[in-house]
């Protein structure tokens, strides 16, 4: 049965034994379906994340969609086109249940007017990267990869931890909502600002954000306590990031780590330009969108400047991702490159080994089965200190949002491994139900976007979208249940390609089978994208687990 969902009552959590569908398979994506609404900012409008990010084009598309999941069977397969069902072909038992693209638009016409327009008229819908796949587990989703960059900059600069730090960031969203318990679990005294004061109420609700400061002065006094104690601690704080930042920086305060994750990607549906209200930049989002965009981009300028002021003072200072220094490049910030990138400058060495962020969600809606899966990681992996560590930490910090869901950065082999024993498990009935089996878009070979994931690779094959769209031809011909491939949406629009997959362990045979050849192939094709670059991680690792890749030369 499904449960009650205080933060959004109209949309229970799915769970329970009993189908509503013909078999697990396509119960299991059902499922998926409901939950990234149980778990999404604004499931009202379909919103999972990031101002656009939606499960489904309109709700007419999200009734069709779960009529025909229900009622398809194993040798069917459901074509969706940006959120919206298109057809039900006949297949075969190992074909993928789903098949899905969304908001990709011919190159040349590729730019945010574009979208805009487009998802004006109800023609295309932006899936993010795992909103429109289904994928989103909530903020835990991405909580491990922000972790893991904190503990980098730790290791390089502070000692290890972030003990007696102040890490300074902005945005408290369905992604940056992770930064505030991903910066306290790295030991910092981290201060989150947001324009959106239920979002910081939404954070606290569940556990990520400990305290939400009345103003800067009290907010800053609170951070400086936790410094000197040496004591972590997230403060959340409502204003707007182009107005806080340059006011601490004018304050002489210099924080040990800076970084952003509003949604300067989107300059219409995301971003809120300084001295306006929530409500005034909505009513310009149909009307004014020019008026809109321009006063987005200029308050974004005064944000990066106060980004690179405090770099130039010694902060560590990143980009999280969200495109804040392209907007702020093309609003006259010639040197706002000058801050790195996250994944070139901290996880790089990680994507050689197809080390990156894999997830499991358990269908039964038992939290059980996830903390048997936990335990099984520790048996399993040992000596894999970045899964030890990681799992601790989670089971003692990270509260489940929707089904019960873990992350953990799992590399080439381990991640089959895993979920091959899962299976076992699901067979032999100690879980309480299937897992189903995901992983971000941000992947060692599931993306291609210059500006994110592929910025600054060692051959130049930066802007190279090859890479994502054989990954999902070739998790196509290995099984996998749900195969999409996006590209990006609002400011997103043209800088960016990538696949997703969902494999569902529900104990059979065939599931086995499954698991074994697209979640194997999948990293290895993510190795094989960085041995071809040139990294010598990469060849390392194709040596070490005899991965197929074919070297010229």
């Amino acid at each position: 049965m499904p449960k009650a969902n205080p933060r959004h009552p109209k949309f229970p959590i799915p769970g329970g034994p009993e189908l509503r569908a013909k078999g697990w398979r396509q119960e299991a994506l059902l499922r998926l379906l409901e939950n990234v609404l149980s778990v999404g900012e604004d499931p009202d409008n379909l919103v999972v994340y990031a101002a656009l990010g939606k499960a489904a084009r309109n709700w007419a598309a999200h009734k069709g969609i779960g009529k025909a999941l229900t009622e398809m069977d194993e040798n069917q397969t459901l074509l969706i086109q940006s959120g919206k069902p298109i057809g039900l072909i006949r297949t075969h038992d190992k074909a993928p249940l789903v098949i899905m693209a969304n908001c990709n638009i011919v190159g040349q016409w590729a730019k945010a007017e574009v979208f805009y327009e487009l998802q004006r008229k109800g023609l295309i819908c932006w899936g993010g990267l795992t909103a429109g796949a289904w994928q989103y587990i909530g903020s835990q989703g991405v909580i491990q990869g922000t972790y893991e960059i904190f503990m980098r900059i730790a290791e390089r600069r502070f000692g290890g931890d972030l003990f007696g730090r102040f890490v300074l960031t902005a945005g408290l969203g369905g992604m940056g909502g992770a930064q505030p318990l991903a910066g306290r679990m790295a030991g910092a005294a981290i201060l989150c600002v947001d324009i959106d004061a239920e979002r910081a109420r939404k954070r606290q609700d569940i556990g990520y954000l400990q305290e939400i400061a009345p103003d800067l002065d009290s907010a800053l006094a609170m951070i400086d306590a936790a410094v000197k104690e040496k004591r972590a601690l997230s403060v959340g704080l409502v204003g707007n990031a182009a107005e806080i930042y340059p006011e601490i920086a004018r304050r002489g305060i210099v924080p040990d780590i800076v970084t952003d994750q509003t949604s300067a990607h989107d300059l219409v549906y995301g971003y809120v330009p300084k001295g306006m209200t929530l409500q005034q930049v909505k009513d310009l989002r149909d009307d004014g969108q020019g008026q809109l965009m321009a006063a987005s981009r200029a308050s974004i300028v005064e944000h990066v400047k106060a980004m690179l002021d405090f770099q130039r003072q010694g902060s560590e200072v990143f980009d999280n991702g969200n495109l804040i220094r392209t907007q702020a490049k093309e609003g006259g910030v010639a040197n706002a490159f000058d801050i790195p990138i996250f994944t070139e400058a901290y996880l790089r060495p990680l994507f050689c080994r197809a080390i990156g962020p894999f997830r499991w969600m358990a269908l039964s809606g038992e939290e059980s089965d996830i903390a048997h899966i936990d335990d099984l990681l520790l048996e399993m992996f040992p000596d894999n200190k970045i899964i030890t560590n990681w799992i601790r930490l989670a089971r003692q910090h990270v509260p489940f949002e929707g089904l019960p869901a873990r992350i953990a950065w799992l590399g080439h082999g381990e991640r089959t491994a895993l979920a091959r024993r899962v299976n076992e498990l699901v067979a032999s009935g100690e879980l309480k139900g299937p897992i189903a089996f995901s992983r971000d878009h941000l992947d060692a070979g599931a993306m291609a976007h210059p500006n994110i994931m592929t910025e600054r690779m060692k051959d130049g094959s930066d802007a190279i979208a090859d890479w994502p769209l054989i990954d999902a031809m070739m998790l196509c011909s290995s099984m996998a249940d749900l195969v999409v491939v996006h590209s990006g949406g609002g400011g997103y629009a043209g800088y960016m390609t990538s696949c997703g997959v969902t494999v569902v362990a529900d104990g059979t045979p065939a599931a086995d089978e499954r698991l074994d050849h697209a979640l194997t192939n999948d990293t290895a094709l993510g190795v094989m994208r960085y041995a071809d670059a040139g990294y010598e991680e990469a060849l390392d690792e194709v040596a070490k687990k005899d991965v197929p890749y074919i070297r010229l030369g």
